[in-house]
């Protein structure tokens, strides 16, 4: 940069000077008689005025010397469900971080979303947050909207000011349960801690929801890319044409710091405000297959499998206390993935029939697993291994184990623990049989 935060704090504390000056000036201006000095004066109020208003963009106010905040309300773009209990214990079951939540009674407006724009991408001491936005669903006449606040630091030295009025909102219009992020966990949450500790601000304490590892789960093997804005795009079909790119962030605000044009740093707090929108968007989009997997999965064009396995394996160890249609949906879904192809949904579906005690049907799948050319080796071994085990023990028959044994001894790519298991079987059942082995 082309100055100094010496030389900055010097231009402050002369531009505070000046404006105090001009504030006298105009005082002693009214308290005169003379007429042309109160013209005088008139005329030196509107330049101040205009000066100000520059400086000042249309919906833009105050909140410190160097931070300027508005509020906006923003219409959703995707219908917003009723949250019953059972949206939420199936909410919960999407996304790990409302696990704790799973039997809680909650609303809409207990979820704050977050987003922060930084001059770069490292969490380190020397990269701070210039732009924060808060936002929070409210109920409308139709539906709802969108409650958005921004906070916008236009200079080094109103860094302060700008965290002060930050975690205010989060401590008071925007106080809630659970803040909500894309990737905030990692990158936003630590910034915004890092910069509290860098000014001797207590950093906020509030429980995190973050929905990257939930997108990743569902759209991972669907998209190339399971950024934020390729999700809003691809998956909500939400239009961003004309959006300027978040990677810009640090250019614009520096270029801002030298030349003090507004009108890049205005279209980055705009990109801002489609994140904080397109991440409650994401939010409903959840919800939406919370409520009905069966609809909104084909839709969202969810991973079937993957959002099938992780329904069933949170039941599993989560399931006392959750509605009976919860676990009637976590069924259909392990069923349904497994009818259209996908090898691990198969393999689960196999073994629990296992567990249930449809012993025939468990075979007959497993049977169908290792039969099948397409599915991998690894799940082909396990199906194997599997059948080999409810031969010999349930069974009772150590020579149609042993055929299953030499199947997966004879598979390529099952990795070295899955052939040691095997020969280890197959030793066994060679005693057993009174075979001697070469």
């Amino acid at each position: 940069m082309g100055h100094s935060l010496r030389n900055r704090l010097q231009a402050i504390k002369s531009l505070q000077a000046e404006a105090g000056l001009k504030k006298a000036a105009s005082e002693d201006a009214r308290s005169g008689a003379n007429s042309v000095n109160m013209v005088a004066s008139d005329a030196s109020a509107v330049s101040v005025n205009a000066a100000s208003a520059d400086t000042l963009p249309p919906g833009w106010l105050s909140v410190a010397s160097l931070v300027k905040k508005r509020v906006l309300t923003l219409d959703m773009p995707v219908p917003v469900p009723a949250l019953t209990k059972t949206v939420r214990q199936s909410l919960a079951i999407l996304t790990p971080d409302l696990l704790h939540a799973l039997h809680a009674d909650y609303t809409y407006e207990d979820f704050v979303f977050f987003d922060l724009e930084t001059t770069g991408l490292s969490s380190g001491a020397g990269t701070l947050a210039f732009i924060a936005a808060f936002g929070r669903l409210k109920k409308a006449r139709r539906g709802y909207v969108l409650r958005c606040d921004q906070y916008l630091l236009l200079d080094y030295p109103g860094e302060n000011d700008f965290l002060e009025a930050a975690l205010g909102a989060l401590r008071g219009e925007f106080n809630a349960p659970f803040i909500v992020s894309y990737n905030g966990k990692c990158f936003d949450s630590q910034i915004l801690k890092t910069r509290c500790l860098m000014n001797a601000i207590a950093p906020p304490v509030f429980r995190h929801v973050d929905l990257l590892h939930p997108a990743r789960r569902l759209w991972k093997r669907t998209l190339s890319s399971c950024s934020q804005s390729e999700i809003e795009t691809a998956i909500l079909g939400l239009d961003r044409t004309g959006d300027i790119s978040g990677a810009f962030a640090p250019d614009i605000w520096f270029s801002f710091l030298r030349n003090g044009e507004w009108e890049p740093l205005l279209e980055m707090c705009d990109h801002n405000k489609r994140d904080v929108l397109g991440l409650a968007s994401l939010f409903i989009a959840f919800t939406h297959i919370a409520e009905d997997p069966a609809r909104y999965t084909e839709g969202y064009r969810v991973d079937r499998e993957n959002l099938a396995l992780r329904w069933r394996s949170v039941l599993k160890y989560n399931g006392v206390g959750v509605e009976e249609i919860v676990h009637r949906t976590g069924g259909d879904l392990i069923r349904d993935a497994s009818e259209r192809g996908y090898p691990k949904a198969a393999l689960v579906l196999a073994f629990d029939r296992m567990r249930d005690g449809s012993f025939e049907e468990a075979r007959q799948r497993l049977s169908a697993i290792a039969a099948t050319t397409a599915i991998p080796a690894a799940i082909k071994a396990l199906a194997l291994r599997g059948l080999a085990i409810d031969a010999e023990r349930r069974l009772k028959d150590e020579g149609k184990a042993l055929v299953y044994v030499e199947q997966g001894l004879a598979l390529n790519g099952i990795g070295n623990m899955a052939r040691a298991d095997f020969e280890h079987r197959k030793k066994r059942l060679l005693k057993k049989l009174n075979v001697e082995t070469r």
